[in-house]
């Protein structure tokens, strides 16, 4: 338990932000996932979904909850699938 001050605040920050970070997370996942079945089960709206997973993912990385790496194997892997 924090006896500053500041560390209460800190801790508070973190809580907000962990939630945030781990909503765009659970978001992005969905988006990979939808768009990752789509692709395998080749429906017709697999293109279409594939585009918005890959802005999400370029998204995250400029929110800062994925690193630029992360998000390049992510969107690589999915390019690969629909080739």
């Amino acid at each position: 338990m924090a006896n500053i001050k500041s560390a209460e605040k800190q801790n508070r920050k973190m809580i907000k932000n962990r939630a945030r970070n781990r909503a765009a997370m659970a978001t992005l996942r969905t988006a990979v996932k939808k768009a990752r079945t789509a692709v395998d089960g080749k429906t017709a709206d697999a293109a279409k979904l594939v585009k918005e997973a890959v802005s999400i993912v370029d998204s995250a990385v400029t929110k800062g909850i994925l690193k630029r790496r992360t998000a390049s194997r992510y969107v690589s892997r999915l390019a690969t699938r629909t080739a």
